[in-house]
């Protein structure tokens, strides 16, 4: 069963998101050339728990930070350590926090000094992917409607780029709530018209993956970090978005209205 929330509940919800979403911005203010990773874990978790958050990745199925912090060929659940960024690198920022017992999740893709040009088009095609997604988001709509859109942007992306993105498959949206992870797997491909029909109260975290090779993976020795089997630099971006009666409303944008257009 996938949860419905109370309008009361989308609005925990949407302050749990938030936080997320000013964490990811000092995070991403703080992600310069020669900080580390785990420098930019430590500014996430005093975010989070200075407003009375918990970060909800921090011992999750054991996992031993805060953000997610995936550098270049890694994908996600790259595990935050001494490592420095340098100019030009890649960084995909996972982060979710608890606030009364709701959660909200985002990422981003941030550019570490000057980055490439197609890195920086493999950023922009996977946040435009996620907003499709977002757009897509409505009641009485199907789940696969989404994962239509966002792979369908993607591959629009890729022929105004002139660049072949792959596409991780492996990986996904999620239902998202009471639990950080819930019920039902969002796919970032397939047809339209499929799945469980999508209700008002209903939330979801949407977010496609990117790459500029074939879009296989590899799960590291740590047993969490996903990298790229070719070695081709990944990009990661996503929003925790609610079904209202008015359209999707992006519960991890940092806007005081996050109403969809």
């Amino acid at each position: 069963m996938i949860e419905v929330k109370s309008p009361g509940e989308l609005q925990a919800m949407r302050a749990a998101g938030l936080v997320v979403a000013r964490t990811l911005a000092l995070v991403t203010e703080a992600a310069k050339p020669g900080s580390t990773t785990a420098e930019l874990d430590e500014l996430a978790e005093q975010t989070i728990r200075d407003a009375g958050a918990v970060p909800s990745f921090k011992g999750y199925h054991g996992f031993p930070a805060s953000i997610c912090a995936s550098v270049n060929e890694e994908i996600v659940h790259g595990i935050p350590s001494s490592r420095q960024l340098a100019d030009g690198d890649l960084i995909s920022v996972d982060c979710g926090a608890i606030l009364d017992g709701w959660h909200g999740d985002s990422a981003v893709t941030i550019a570490v000094g000057e980055v490439s040009a197609e890195d920086a088009a493999l950023s922009a095609a996977t946040r435009a992917a996620m907003w499709a997604g977002v757009e897509a988001v409505r009641a009485d709509g199907r789940l696969t409607d989404i994962s239509f859109a966002v792979q369908t942007a993607a591959e629009q992306a890729a022929m105004a780029d002139g660049i072949d993105y792959g596409m991780i498959v492996e990986y996904g949206g999620h239902g998202i709530g009471s639990q950080m992870h819930m019920e039902p797997f969002l796919p970032n491909i397939g047809k339209p018209g499929k799945g469980p029909r999508l209700k008002v109260g209903m939330a979801l975290a949407i977010e496609p993956m990117l790459t500029l090779g074939t879009g296989e993976t590899r799960e590291l020795d740590d047993g969490w970090t996903v990298i790229t089997t070719d070695g081709s630099r990944a990009a990661h971006w996503e929003h925790t978005v609610a079904i209202t009666e008015d359209g999707p409303w992006v519960l991890t944008a940092p806007e005081e209205s996050a109403l969809a257009g």
